[in-house]
């Protein structure tokens, strides 16, 4: 495409601009009409079918002509042609124009590379006597028909707007649910361009809590979602509805500190909870994907599960601080061969020292004692409040510990095979070892809609929650613990565990680390981080310390 080449709207009539020559809203693609299927035709027995690579001026005037038929507003099927979908290609087109209600547009395209064009479009979106002005970019891609051998634009909803998908649609209309201002639980207002791990719980506190929040909707242009589950996003306000204010329990010190770790490390998460009232005080990602893995994640998160592996055992009295833990180098249990990280041992030592140093085989020693495939499974239910459906206010995963025999449970003593854990959950754990009773993760109070929130059957017993924090003391504060190096600039009471989690067609494991500082606890993964202090327990540590 020739440079400066523009597809423009003059006097609400869509126009393509090329080297000053106009084409208004006339068809300029000779024998093509509307019920057209883009490439399902066949070319006549006259007709030359071209195969092999693009040249630069097939993919040139593939672009502008596509551009130009899509520019010209009227007659969508006539751009829908022009790609190699075009059932689905003029569906899109005609929504862009009946259903996002953009009235207007100037699409400049870039320069070409290879057979990607690059565009931007500036738009007026109009509806019910509101415009507002909107603007992005996008690309498309050209390829030769299969059985044409035209130049044609490979068809995909991202084509008209780089976020739509086949399963989202641009939509303009008055707003589903009114505008909420989030603010922390001190009043702190909390948005996405500050604190961009929020923005999809932010999306998701709208929808669910936007009418109860006193707001009245407006006008806005949304990317609207097939998914009934998954909330709205709005790309552009016409008009702004009376917002509504809803308290979290997020802390803006400690969200922001949040934020600024998980940066240090690609495809890291981290989450905090107050263990006394299970308060959520800070959730982050950073994630390529930009998903919410801190509380919808699924991973065996290591050693870590130990804390929930060493209660079981305390509670049935198999276990104890100072009593014997059998740390080999390696344990063969059921077929299956478990090791201690570089093959360590800790001869004539104490549990509480396995424990600190993260001994696997002193842990899998234990578990014929228990005479129960499912003790684990029930400890994580009954105390630890795992799997009882948490209704925190938005979507989230509460967690699974199933019942297992045999070398897989041995694997679950230590945090891998089918345990599946986010650091929520995590977060959570650590809360409930610090507090001695499970308090479900909050982010809303459930005042706010009297949902109902789950309790856990009993609490540790008193010994045990003690006994439990002084090896998490040990671990975050001895010389042999594999947490104290990460946790050595926090005071207070305080305590950790480390955890690596090994996955398949993986290089390096998975980095776990969780603790608590007082009355906060934080969990947080880093993927292919390695040992769990290297890389999460810095994460962990740096919000601990800001709360």
């Amino acid at each position: 495409m020739r440079s400066g080449a523009k597809v423009a709207i003059v006097g609400g009539v869509f126009a393509v601009v090329v080297g000053g020559v106009g084409y208004g809203a006339v068809n300029v693609y000779n024998g093509l009409g509307e019920g057209g299927t883009g490439d399902t035709t066949t070319a006549s027995q006259s007709e030359e079918v071209k195969t092999g690579p693009l040249s630069a001026e097939e993919i040139d005037t593939a672009a502008k002509d596509f551009l130009a038929a899509w520019a010209s507003g009227k007659d969508p099927a006539a751009a829908a042609q022009l790609t190699n979908n075009a059932a689905e290609a003029q569906s899109v087109l005609t929504d862009y124009r009946d259903t996002a209600h953009v009235a207007s547009a100037v699409i400049t395209p870039g320069t070409p590379v290879g057979a990607k064009v690059p565009y931007t479009v500036k738009a007026t979106v109009t509806f019910d006597g509101k415009s507002k002005p909107w603007s992005y970019s996008s690309e498309l891609t050209v390829v030769r028909g299969l059985t044409t051998g035209k130049p044609l634009v490979d068809w995909a909803p991202s084509v008209i707007h780089p976020d739509l998908t086949a399963t989202t649609s641009l939509v303009t209309g008055e707003a589903s649910v009114p505008p909420i201002e989030a603010v922390d639980r001190n009043g702190t207002v909390l948005t996405a361009e500050k604190y961009p791990s929020l923005a999809s719980i932010l999306d998701e506190l709208r929808k669910k809590y936007g009418e109860d929040a006193g707001g009245t909707p407006g006008i806005e242009l949304s990317l609207a979602s097939d998914d009934a589950t998954t909330p709205n996003r709005t790309l552009l306000t016409l008009a702004k509805g009376r917002t509504g204010k809803l308290r979290t329990t997020l802390d803006a010190n400690v969200q922001a500190a949040a934020e600024t770790a998980v940066k240090k490390f690609s495809e890291a998460s981290v989450a905090a909870v107050k263990p006394s009232t299970g308060e959520i005080i800070a959730v982050a990602n950073n994630r390529s994907d930009g998903w919410n893995a801190a509380m919808l994640g699924k991973q065996a998160p290591g050693s870590t599960l130990k804390i929930m592996t060493a209660a079981m055992l305390m509670e049935k009295g198999l276990a104890s601080p100072d009593g014997a833990a059998d740390c080999s180098p390696d344990v063969l249990y059921q077929g299956r061969t478990f090791t201690n990280l570089d093959g360590f041992s800790i001869p004539g030592g104490t549990f509480a020292q396995s424990f600190a140093r993260s001994c696997n085989t002193g842990f899998i020693h234990f578990i014929d004692d228990t005479h129960d495939d499912a003790a684990l499974s029930k400890e994580a239910q009954e105390v630890f409040g795992i799997g009882l459906n948490w209704q925190t206010g938005v979507t989230s995963f509460d967690g699974s510990v199933p019942a297992a025999a045999g070398g897989e449970a041995a694997a679950q003593y230590i945090g891998q095979g089918t345990v599946q854990m986010n650091v929520l959950n995590l977060a959570s754990i650590t809360a409930t070892a610090k507090n001695g009773t499970f308090r479900q993760p909050v982010i809303v109070s459930k005042t706010l809609d009297d949902r109902q929130i789950a309790y856990a059957q009993r609490s540790l017993p008193s010994a045990v929650s003690q006994n439990l924090r002084y090896m998490m003391r040990l671990t975050a504060t001895s010389s042999y613990g594999t947490a104290t190096q990460a946790m050595s600039g926090l005071g207070g009471d305080k305590g950790a565990k480390t955890g690596s989690a090994e996955v398949d067609n993986q290089a390096d494991s998975n980095s776990w680390f969780t603790g608590y500082q007082d009355d906060l606890s934080a969990a947080a993964v880093v993927q292919s981080g390695g040992h769990g202090a290297d890389a999460a327990g810095p994460v962990v540590a740096a919000v601990l310390g800001a709360g």
